[in-house]
């Protein structure tokens, strides 16, 4: 095993003799564009006099000095992950590492950006799960809390930001003496103990604006808001410093917890791997959340929730921090669900909930029925273990979970519990049961055999509902019976909702609500005896995690009327209940996409819409029948023109369905249209074409060979900027030639010179394919390169290319085979690798079987 790969055992070993006080870290940045100079001063304690190593990433170690003596050799200490110490004096201790540090472009560590707008350098880091020691020597683990301090000679032009607020540069010279000069020194103050991970710094000539917000407690918090200088003009500050400041009011009032940190800068970042990262005070954001031309209000709305998402981290996550990654769940699923809350409550984006529904929820089912589903609390042994479990189980489905213990303990009492929880614990670490302590003494439950049937076993629970009537329709019996998969068979205890809806003028409302606790196979609900409806939906408000299905009338009902349905959120959840049924090959894929077509322009929702449009995209491709699937493909393309067309001059729901459209553009009149809308002979009402709009439909032209190579060149010299070169190389790679896809492969796949974004902008454009032959060939070849890949790339590379190019697309037999064959010859694989082509295989069984269901 890489020394690389810290286990939890190690980890809990050094924790036991080891206490962290403090770091000083010195960085000089003007060292070229490879490496940068890294010195790193620990200041510890060790209750016993034995030998331990400190976490270090770079190209070489200069000098380890302990103690105040230099040791020999430092080379022969340092295997290019690990800096082994002889015996630590029993007491304090004190260690200095002098070393080049590696820029990376993958989006792990310290990220060197250079803007092709102006020049201009930008750096970041990005640290969790553990590449701080890819900035600095460091005991990497989450339980070695300490306090830090950090100095750093950068162009003194840069903007500087770390987690304490940023100080007044200092000139200085080659030297290191006062000066003039273009080079500057910035010395920050000391931090509050935290972890490793959340230590950041983001340098470059970042701009944008400025602000405060006034905290409960009487204090004026400054904060920034920043991009690359050539994006500033598109920077709205007020609007994220505004959703932010309601975030830290409704924060403080839940938690009833002071914001913790003396200032709050939040910095949009270039080729960024996540959505953000919750360093204290200093969060960074995936660069697409500044919006240089209009966007839905879907991703508005997920930026929003990304801010609050982020913030909550203050709290849960910086504050009071887990003791090891087996909790980094509870930290993830708390921001999620308390940020979806707060947007809920504090936004104008009251109808939050139904966007969980259909988001994060969506994400949570499929991720569970995988067959690499996990618990929500996962055995982390390692960080191998925790980097391949950042998914849809550790964030939606323990978001989901969590919302239902708040159903199930109710909700002053959970944050009463949280409460006591944020006083006992702030700036320390915590485990899983500390938390459950506080919610038992709130809310008098008993907690312990919740946890473990919700949190420690795997796998979706369906529920049905069990009808009986009398001639007119009235209920006689109504039940709910309770199904697990034959994979993971547990029941769970499940506080829910039955809502009963009714046909009044043509519009079905809620005439029936009934709160209950479901349990076992079988429970019965002799509320609902003598009740009627002309539908019934389970665990309606959605406050618990399960599949449901309807009785054969409510989805007669549902199919006739659901655009005539007047609540969102029960609405979301019949779409939620359809989607299921197609991919468990219970209504044929033609049925939902006819279903999504006749009702997509009543949806009010563009979260909700975006979600449709991306289910269609699947039911009219992959989901087809072999032989319908270009009829299906072109059909929903045609509509979704015709519904653009019709929809309201410059409206969200229009540029939705172009978008779309775009996407699915399949024939020669598709073709004509994009040409027309590009050259400007084709219009819609009310919408431009702005920049990133323009690149969408050159990228859909590109891939029915209407445009070519010149053409593309002719729009990027309108837009020769990060983001337009990296739409340029969609564009490319999407064109249906064999020698555009055999580029884009060795682009990617035999070259290492992309950086993370750039990479992932040529696989998309290679899987941009309406011709299922011109990728067949790479079906072998992407076998074939698996192994080679997984050793030879970072992670965050790795993961990107072993899944965008998992042969998924008009997947089939062959491709099971094909992977069958691969895990049975590399069952000693890396868990991860092996994992993706577990998960990629699983999606094109399921694929197979739902074609299937489309053919009765």
């Amino acid at each position: 095993m890489s020394s690389e790969n810290l286990t939890r055992t190690e980890a809990r070993e050094r924790a036991a003799f080891l206490a962290t006080d403090t770091y000083d870290i010195r960085l000089d940045l003007t060292k070229g564009p490879e490496t940068f100079l890294t010195e790193t001063t620990l200041r510890f304690t060790a209750s016993e006099a034995r030998e331990t190593f400190v976490d270090l990433i770079a190209k070489q170690v200069h000098e380890i000095e302990l103690n105040g003596e230099l040791l020999p050799d430092p080379a022969s200490r340092f295997d290019g992950a690990r800096v082994k110490l002889p015996a630590l004096a029993e007491g304090a201790n004190t260690v200095r590492i002098l070393a080049d540090g590696i820029y990376m472009n993958t989006g792990e560590g310290l990220h060197r950006f250079v803007d092709p707008v102006d020049d201009e350098v930008y750096l970041y880091t990005q640290f969790e799960v553990s590449d701080a020691r890819r900035m600095f020597a460091c005991f990497e683990q989450p339980d070695l809390k300490a306090t830090f301090t950090l100095a750093v000679t950068a162009p003194a032009h840069w903007r500087v930001i770390s987690i304490a607020p940023t100080p007044e540069a200092q000139p200085v010279d080659a030297s290191g003496n006062a000066s003039d000069d273009s080079v500057a020194t910035w010395r920050f103050e000391s931090t509050e103990r935290i972890s490793t991970y959340l230590m950041a710094l983001i340098a470059g000539n970042y701009q944008g604006g400025e602000g405060s917000w006034r905290t409960r407690d009487g204090r004026t918090i400054p904060m920034g808001v920043y991009a690359r200088a050539s994006l500033a003009e598109h920077v709205d500050a007020q609007n994220v410093i505004d959703v932010t400041g309601a975030g830290i009011d409704f924060y403080e009032e839940s938690f009833d917890c002071d914001f913790p940190f003396p200032k709050y800068d939040q910095v949009f970042v270039p080729e960024y791997n996540m959505g953000a990262m919750e360093n204290p005070g200093a969060v960074t954001y995936v660069e697409s959340y500044v919006f240089r031309s209009d966007v839905s209000d879907a991703i508005r709305e997920r930026r929003d929730l990304t801010i609050l998402h982020e913030l909550a981290h203050m709290w849960f996550g910086d504050l009071v921090t887990m003791r090891w990654w087996d909790d980094l769940w509870l930290n993830e699923s708390f921001a999620e669900y308390a940020s979806t809350l707060a947007s809920a409550e504090r936004t104008r984006w009251t109808d939050a909930w139904t966007t969980f529904a259909v988001s994060e929820k969506a994400w949570a089912y499929n991720q569970d029925q995988l067959p690499s589903t996990h618990p929500i609390v996962a055995d982390m042994v390692d960080l191998e273990a925790v980097e391949t479990n950042f998914d849809g189980i550790t964030y939606a489905k323990g978001a989901s979970v969590l919302r239902q213990l708040v159903a199930y303990v109710g909700q002053e009492a959970f944050f009463e519990g949280l409460r006591a929880y944020f006083r006992k614990h702030a700036w320390k670490n915590t485990e899983l049961k500390d938390l459950l302590v506080e919610l038992e003494a709130t809310s008098g439950r008993e907690l312990a055999s919740w946890s473990r049937l919700w949190l420690q076993t795997a796998g979706v629970n369906t529920l049905r509902p069990v009808l009986e009537h009398d001639a007119d329709g009235t209920v006689t019996r109504f039940a709910i019976a309770q199904e697990a998969p034959a994979e993971h068979t547990t029941l769970r205890p499940h506080r829910l909702k039955v809502g009963g809806f009714s046909l009044e003028g043509g519009t079905l409302v809620r005439t029936h609500e009934v709160e209950l606790d479901v349990d076992g196979p079988l429970t019965e609900v002799p509320q609902l005896t003598g009740k009627r409806a002309d539908l019934w939906l389970l665990n309606d408000g959605d406050l618990t995690f399960t599949k449901v299905r309807l009785d054969d009338r409510s989805l007669e009902v549902a199919m006739e009327h659901l655009r005539d349905l007047d609540d969102a959120l029960a609405r979301t959840l019949l779409w939620s209940a359809a989607w299921d049924m197609v991919r468990d090959g219970e209504l044929p894929s033609r049925r939902f996409q006819q279903l999504v077509l006749a009702n997509i322009d009543r949806e009010e929702s563009s979260s909700v819409v975006r979600t449709l449009l991306s289910q269609l995209e699947t039911v009219s491709g992959r989901y087809s029948a072999e032989a319908d699937r270009a009829a299906r493909t072109a059909a929903a393309a045609d509509a979704l023109w015709e519904l653009a067309r019709a929809a309201d001059a410059g409206s969200d729901a229009q540029l939705q369905f172009v978008e779309a459209f775009s996407r699915l553009a399949s024939t020669d009149q598709h073709r004509e249209i994009l040409v027309g809308l590009l050259d400007g002979s084709t219009t819609l009402e009310g919408r431009a074409i702005d920049t990133d709009l323009r690149w969408k439909l050159v990228i859909a032209l590109s891939a029915l060979g209407g445009i070519d190579e010149a053409g593309i060149d002719q729009v990027l010299a309108k837009d020769d900027t990060q983001s337009g070169r990296k739409s340029a190389m969609t564009a490319r790679a999407a064109r249906p030639t064999a020698e555009a896809k055999s580029e884009a492969w060795r682009r990617t796949v035999e070259q290492d010179e992309l950086p993370n974004e750039s990479l992932t902008a040529v696989v998309q454009g290679f899987n941009r394919a309406t011709d299922p032959a011109l990728i067949a060939p790479y079906e072998d070849r992407y076998f074939a390169m698996l192994t080679k890949v997984w050793e030879g790339r970072s992670n965050e590379i790795a993961n990107r290319l072993v899944q965008g190019y998992f042969p998924a697309s008009f997947g089939g037999r062959s491709v099971l085979d094909a992977a069958d064959c691969w895990l049975a010859d590399h069952e000693e694989a890396a868990f991860g690798l092996r994992r993706v082509v577990v998960e990629g295989r699983d999606t094109v069984a399921r694929a197979q079987r739902v074609r299937e269901a489309d053919k009765g």
